[in-house]
């Protein structure tokens, strides 16, 4: 039986009518992943070297040990937002004599196998190796090995239960957190007190029983969960949900965009893809923290300019490009109404213009590394709402993909074409190419004026740069129609 769903699967994959328009992007995500196994393959062979020198008057398994519970939760956090769910359309099977239980152990069967482990499996693999060639016993790194990837499985199926709920994820973001101030400013060290506990799996072989166990135990539970919900009756039920309608009555004084906004907040905060731009584009303005406290990028200007129109633009490189594969399951009812364009347009725009200037508020505090980068900062936003606002609504009129918006946002590939590729060399690369050259021409301060006075040029041209956009997406619109109600693009 599992042969045969395996078959199901395969040719569901390959008799795909969008086959053909997304195996470019497979490919290009392919080689994205063999780039990703290198790179850890050689993290991996290097890391005893790399903790021995870090720290000298400890043994390498020891040191890594202290960073295990890191480890752990940092993957769990990730694997929430990026780690997509195993899915099998199961309603073909109710109504056959395909046991429930083989579904169940199918499905996560499929899970145990997902990339996501394997990538912990290539980190680790280099450096066992390496500790059996510096003379490691055999049997204790081998057994270390297979309890790590134990705990992996357990991160797994842990994830399985707890993805779609947000409660769990604050609280592992706040443990985590936690754990790192408690350590960073020395007032309990979290990473002593459980670092014996996972040493423990190297220095005594036996205890490998433990995270198999806890492995056994966790997958019990979601085949008993999957199981409970593997019925006909369950998918033909209406479900009654509590809709939690908040008051966005204030949206009314924009006059006919108030009706758009309105809807495209309601469609942010109710599905998980779109809310989680929200915390992600949140997450990135602690992003010039790896950059500006290094002192190899002091002197870097033009690092500055992308760190500012990264950080001040990132919702609306991540919300805007996809503008409006957001609505494309209710898109052709939009189209089909009386609805003004130019007004579905401004809206879009009104929000995404917000969103810069609140992320540029944001990167205030980053003025403590110097009034060079508050400066950038503010010719950058001011580039992304003159320049690249209207530019990122242009090439939206190319988007032809479907989204679902209950879907991650990460490792998710739902919606994406050439058309996100190509983006980024307007929004992104032409604003530092310019910086650069009157940089070095003249001066950062004449460079930063520049993109300044480009953005206020294109901001008081806002009328006429969104009666072009207007025409391109009328232009399109029938072929987007199209596009946005072929399901699985």
């Amino acid at each position: 039986m599992f042969k045969q769903l395996l078959s199901l699967q395969w040719k569901s994959f390959f008799r795909s009518s969008n086959l053909g328009k997304s195996l470019g992007i497979k490919i290009l995500m392919g080689f994205f992943a063999v780039y990703m196994l290198i790179t850890l393959v050689g993290l991996g062979g290097g890391m005893y070297f790399i903790l021995r020198k870090l720290f000298p008057d400890q043994s390498p398994m020891w040191s890594l040990s202290h960073y295990v519970i890191y480890w752990m939760l940092i993957e769990l956090l990730m694997r929430y937002f990026m780690q997509k769910l195993p899915v099998l359309d199961i309603k073909p099977f109710l109504t056959s004599p395909v046991q429930k239980s083989t579904i169940a152990h199918y499905i996560l069967g499929r899970s145990a196998a997902s990339v996501y482990n394997l990538l912990t499996l290539f980190l680790i693999a280099p450096f066992a190796v390496v500790l059996l060639f510096q003379g490691y016993p055999a049997l204790n790194v081998l057994l270390w090995v297979v309890g790590i990837m134990a705990l992996v499985i357990c991160i797994n199926y842990i994830n399985l239960l707890i993805n779609k709920n947000e409660k769990v994820l604050i609280g592992i973001a706040s443990v985590l957190v936690a754990g790192y101030g408690l350590d960073y400013f020395g007032v309990f060290s979290v990473k002593s007190l459980f670092a014996p506990i996972f040493h423990a799996l190297y220095t005594y072989p036996v205890t490998v029983l433990v995270p198999i166990f806890l492995a056994v135990v966790i997958y019990y539970i979601n085949y008993q969960f999957l199981k409970d919900q593997i019925y006909l009756d369950a998918r033909l039920k209406t479900k009654s949900v509590e809709a939690n309608a908040s008051n966005l009555a204030w949206t009314k004084r924009f006059g006919e965009m108030g009706s758009f906004l309105q809807l495209d907040l309601k469609m942010i905060w109710r599905n998980k893809r779109t809310k989680s731009q929200v915390y992600i584009s949140l997450l990135f303005v602690f992003y010039g923290l790896f950059f500006y406290t290094q002192d190899m990028y002091s002197g870097m200007m033009p690092m500055k300019v992308f760190l500012g129109i990264f950080m001040t633009g990132i919702f609306l490189s991540n919300f805007g490009q996809f503008i409006p594969a957001w609505d494309s399951s209710y898109y052709s009812m939009m189209m089909s109404q009386n609805i003004p364009m130019r007004k579905y347009l401004e809206s879009k725009a009104t929000l995404i213009t917000v969103s810069v200037v609140a992320m540029f508020f944001l990167t205030i505090p980053y003025v403590y590394f110097g009034w060079d980068v508050l400066a950038i900062n503010l010719a950058s936003a001011l580039y992304n709402l003159g320049v690249n606002i209207p530019v990122i609504l242009f090439f939206g009129s190319f988007n032809k993909k479907r989204i679902e918006l209950d879907q991650s946002p990460f490792g998710n590939m739902q919606g994406t074409s050439a058309t996100q590729f190509l983006i980024m060399l307007p929004v992104l690369i032409v604003p530092i190419v310019l910086f650069s050259i009157f940089y070095y021409l003249v001066s950062w301060q004449v460079a930063a004026g520049v993109l300044a006075v480009l953005g206020i040029i294109g901001f008081s041209m806002r009328n006429y740069l969104m009666g072009l956009v207007t025409k391109q997406y009328k232009h399109k619109k029938y072929g987007m129609i199209a596009g946005f109600k072929e399901k699985g693009s």
